[in-house]
């Protein structure tokens, strides 16, 4: 299933809780700015092969390579370095800081100079006009969709080469929704490779290249996502309701 051309290579990956393995085996690609989405009905491992391949759960079996550099249980911190990024689910923020201190976080440990920061600043800005309107805002003030809006930033002012992003969507209004996505073609339209994990799952389809399908921890269907899209396969792995939207 490896390709000589992905930036992300996860090659039989086993991980899991207590020595109880979660997700068994499984094997994807992302390819150089490619959107790529992981689907399944919650309790699939969707999160758990995040975690794994984040560094911040320990893989059992199998590797993970980060152009073609192997990167299997690296520390969170040195794998921001190397260019992957993950915006867990739950936007994960500090809600008494402010919003810019939240960005300052995001380069915390990098050693950039101010020049270097101020730019990469100038950039979240650029692409969220919101967040510099409420740069001196606490956090904790925003909307749901802002606050979404800010825990992307974080992770892109790091300047990732992936970017995986861990249910995006949840608890937001369907226009909410929308923006979120249009922010996310905008992020790989600057060549940035997305890994999505969403259960909105016609949007997701409709935004992707590539769609893998997980149950119960293991690998059961992937192609690509026009294909997957009218898939009985994802009709069944979702309670086997015929509307999967």
């Amino acid at each position: 299933m490896s390709r000589p051309d992905a930036i992300l290579d996860i090659r039989d990956l086993t991980a899991g809780y207590n020595a109880v393995p979660v997700i068994r085996g499984i094997s994807l690609c992302v390819g150089k700015g490619e959107a790529v989405a992981l689907l399944g009905a919650n309790g699939a491992g969707k999160s758990t092969l995040l975690r794994a391949v984040s560094g911040l759960l320990r893989a059992t079996e199998g590797a993970v390579l980060l152009s073609g550099e192997t990167i299997t249980n690296l520390a969170p911190e040195k794998l921001v370095r190397k260019g992957l990024s993950h915006v867990a689910e739950g936007r994960r923020i500090f809600r008494r800081l402010s919003v810019a201190d939240n960005l300052e976080l995001g380069l915390a440990r990098m050693g950039l100079s101010s020049a270097e920061t101020a730019r990469r600043f100038e950039e979240q800005y650029a692409l969220f006009p919101i967040l510099h309107e409420k740069r001196k805002d606490p956090a904790g003030a925003l909307s749901g969709g802002q606050q979404q809006m800010l825990a992307i930033a974080q992770a892109l002012i790091r300047r990732p080469t992936v970017l995986m992003l861990d249910e995006p969507s949840t608890g937001l209004a369907p226009i909410l929704i929308e923006e979120v996505f249009d922010k996310m073609a905008q992020i790989r339209a600057q060549g940035v490779s997305i890994l999505l994990v969403e259960q909105v799952v016609e949007r997701a389809l409709e935004f992707v290249d590539h769609a893998y399908l997980i149950q119960g921890g293991r690998l059961i269907a992937d192609g690509p996502a026009t294909e997957l899209k009218d898939s009985s396969a994802i009709r069944k792995a979702y309670m086997g309701d015929v509307s999967i939207a």
